[in-house]
């Protein structure tokens, strides 16, 4: 009995030493990870690299990590819309992103994901600003212009037209518009037209609601999924295959 005490604390004891070992081998590693991703995708800070799974050394000794999430504030992306107009930068508040299957070299020099998927944040105001949505005369002497978008409720944007009329400034009754993803771009399209008080065709007062925003050079080359609108901006919803995620 007493030989089989002394076994059970010697297997305690070599069991949480490697535990211990594992963990510090983990931690290792996640900055190693962060300062790769920061240098590769040429960030203003580190992000935040966790590795799950455990034990992490066999997966280390494996080269092929089980998942691998990425925490990136503060993104700077591009824009682009649907009418031609040059891209223009757009802040990515928080963007974060579960890959799985990722194999990687020794020194982390290079990794790639199997699978991605992830979310991003883009405030109203931010997506506004990069949509560059221009002034539309529906009739001479009447402009017509999207000044503000937010939280519509249901999964709606709203959004909000000023009408200018000789020098005088006035704002419609904000309308609902839906959210989808075409061809890679979010089009942002009312559900039902404002009231201008006066005949406008349909399409014309289009010109002014509706949009669509192209979102590019997302990180480790995750793709638009989906987008949902949020209470402080809209969500993108991001995937991928066969993703590089450093090197």
């Amino acid at each position: 009995m007493r030989a089989l005490r002394i076994l059970l604390i010697i297997a305690v004891v070599l069991g949480g030493l490697f535990v211990a070992a594992d963990r510090v081998a983990v931690y290792l590693a996640e900055d190693e990870a962060a300062a790769r991703v920061r240098s590769s995708e040429g960030l203003t800070s580190t992000p935040e690299v966790s590795i799950n799974g455990f034990p992490f050394l066999t997966q280390l000794a494996g080269g092929t990590l089980d998942e691998v999430e990425v925490t990136i504030d503060d993104y700077d992306a591009n824009a682009g819309t649907g009418s031609g107009r040059g891209a223009t930068p757009v802040r990515i508040e928080k963007l974060t992103a579960t890959m799985s299957d990722v194999e990687f070299t020794g020194d982390f020099a290079s990794a790639t994901a199997g699978r991605a998927s992830g979310t991003a944040l883009v405030s109203y105001p931010e997506l506004l600003k990069a949509a560059q949505v221009e002034p539309v005369e529906p009739i001479p002497g009447v402009t017509a212009q999207v000044v503000q978008l937010s939280d519509g409720g249901d999964g709606k944007v709203a959004v909000h037209v000023e009408l200018t009329a000789g020098g005088v400034k006035s704002k419609l009754p904000p309308v609902n518009a839906s959210l989808v993803v075409r061809n890679g771009e979010i089009a942002v399209q009312a559900d039902k037209l404002p009231n201008v008080g006066i005949p406008i065709p349909e399409e014309t007062i289009r010109k002014v609601t509706d949009f669509r925003q192209r979102i590019s050079d997302l990180p480790a080359g995750v793709e638009l999924d989906a987008v949902e609108a949020a209470e402080d901006g809209v969500d993108l919803l991001l995937k991928g295959s066969n993703v590089r995620l450093v090197g």
